[in-house]
């Protein structure tokens, strides 16, 4: 498939761009800023490059423009500190601007030039910037748009480099789709990323790598690793093992379901291990959240070499890794890592085994597409995402049994509410935190003093951003009194009411 990718200066809109792409059907992914011309010439079908915005300014930054990436012979667009990058690599001026710009600006634009073709000739763009871009005595270079200060926001450069210095990757500007459509063809790229291309291409590309191999699996029961399971299994077939880790962070019946739905439904042969006593103890004592997902993301390799160990020919692990795991375990570029995903940041140096993520550059929402092309039924589909450490992230300081049978009934309790009341289609992930606050209450004229719970319900599309879900009072009221009522051990409970950002969804 063709694609036009994206090189990462730090911009906290980044993950936009690459977004917009991939919702017009074209493969997109970032890129680290030193993104060389040797890397480009790994990537099959690359059509385009798009520079992204940046924190820093381009005059006091050792960011800078890799010039042999023109070698390529492919369109390039800068957007606003990209602009900049390329402003001064053809001999532009920057400055600090009179008056800084951020928020939505009127902005004239030069409608023969093919980036704005079809568009009018004055539309609203999305500005976040202090400098100024000027050039002196190139004829080379076009001005294609300006501010009502008449200052350059954009330009053009032989029709094969453009520069934006307003963001069209944010629905604040007017026409961003246009803009970015305008670019797809100015790129000649094929809208070709589509979720039943993905589908045939990764299977190709699965047999190719494997051959005669075998590839082990970690199966976890959530819809990322299953449906990277159906995905080789129709590649490889019999050649893949699925293994399901039992390192008792699990909720209630998670274990009884995946053998109900993946044995005996999907007629895969799962393998699965208890390795439970070996994740609490490596974990007894442990508060920090990093350290936490690094020592059950090394735990898991290691249970794997030894279910590995009971077979031959097994080189490749296979893992169930979305794009969202990569960027926010700081993997993506030159993002700053939020937390480490343990099958991203949490992994150890020492592998030993070679990894298969078939399922790296999709978000959760073309996840479940491809599932849906292959096969698996729309209620495991629209299941709530559970992540790979399981409860063990959902316990803040430090793990205990104790802990995590108090929190698994309560989880059970707010699962079986939701879809009492109907709510599994409303609400994208909903699951209990056992905080490690404790406080005062007061049950059958007798003080106690109990963990405070937290409950967190939100929306999103594929969980880059989220909003909290506004819960009926009265069903929030039943589901709190539920827990306090069953669940020995917690004596109030919360209910979280911020988004995604500045929380992320999960609390470690």
């Amino acid at each position: 498939m063709d694609k036009i990718i994206v090189i990462d200066y730090g911009s906290q809109y980044n993950e936009l761009i690459v977004r917009r792409l991939r919702d017009l059907n074209v493969e997109s992914y970032l890129c680290p800023s030193t993104f060389s011309y040797e890397d480009a010439l790994k990537i099959n079908d690359l059509k385009g490059i798009i520079l992204s915005g940046g924190f820093d300014s381009v005059s006091s930054s050792s960011l800078s423009f890799n010039k042999d990436l023109l070698k390529l012979n492919v369109p390039i667009l800068g957007i606003c500190y990209g602009m900049e990058l390329l402003s001064h690599f053809l001999n532009g001026q920057i400055n600090k601007a009179k008056n800084s710009e951020y928020g939505r600006s009127l902005i004239n634009v030069d409608n023969s030039s093919p980036i704005f073709k079809n568009l009018p000739s004055s539309f609203n763009a999305w500005m976040s910037h202090s400098d100024s871009v000027t050039f002196d005595n190139n004829e080379d270079i076009k001005i294609i748009a300006t501010n009502k200060n008449k200052e350059v926001v954009g330009f053009s450069y032989k029709n094969s480099i453009y520069g934006l210095l307003f963001h069209p990757e944010v629905n604040n500007t007017d026409f961003s789709k246009e803009i970015f459509l305008n670019f797809i063809d100015i790129c000649g790229a094929k809208r070709d990323f589509i979720m039943d291309n993905f589908v045939e291409t990764k299977i190709k590309e699965i047999r190719e790598e494997v051959k005669d191999k075998k590839v082990i699996l970690g199966l976890s029961g959530g819809v990322d690793s299953a449906v990277c399971a159906l995905l080789l299994h129709k590649a490889i077939g019999d050649n893949l093992i699925p293994v399901f880790i039992d390192h008792g962070l699990n909720r209630k019946y998670e274990k009884e379901e995946l053998e109900e739905r993946f044995v005996k439904k999907l007629h895969l042969n799962v393998v699965i291990k208890d390795f439970s006593q070996v994740f609490l103890e490596r974990l007894n004592g442990v508060t920090d959240p990093e350290t936490k997902r690094k020592i059950i993301g090394k735990t898991f390799i290691d249970c794997f070499k030894k279910v590995a160990d009971e077979y031959k020919d097994i080189d490749f692990l296979a893992q169930g890794t979305l794009y969202t795991d990569i960027v926010e375990s700081g993997k993506g570029g030159i993002s700053k890592v939020i937390k480490s995903h343990h099958n991203v940041g949490g992994l150890p140096k020492d592998l030993n085994f070679k990894l298969i993520e078939p399922l790296k550059t999709l978000y959760k929402d073309q996840v479940r597409e491809v599932g849906k092309i292959l096969g698996l039924d729309k209620e495991f589909l629209y299941r709530q995402p559970f992540p790979g450490p399981g409860l063990g992230i959902r316990i803040i300081g430090e793990i205990t049994k104790e802990k995590l049978d108090i929190l698994r009934e309560a989880d059970y309790i707010l699962r079986s509410e939701v879809k009492n009341n109907h709510l599994t289609n409303d609400i994208w992930q909903y699951f209990c935190v056992l905080t490690n606050l404790k406080s005062v209450g007061v049950m059958g004229d007798n003080r106690t003093y109990c963990y405070a719970l937290a409950i967190r319900c939100v929306t999103s599309i594929d969980g880059m951003t989220a909003d909290f879900y506004k819960m009926d009072y009265d069903i929030l009221g039943k589901i709190a009194n539920r827990i306090v009522n069953e669940v020995k051990g917690i004596n109030r409970v919360l209910y979280d009411v911020t988004s995604k950002p500045p929380s992320t969804i999960e609390y470690e």
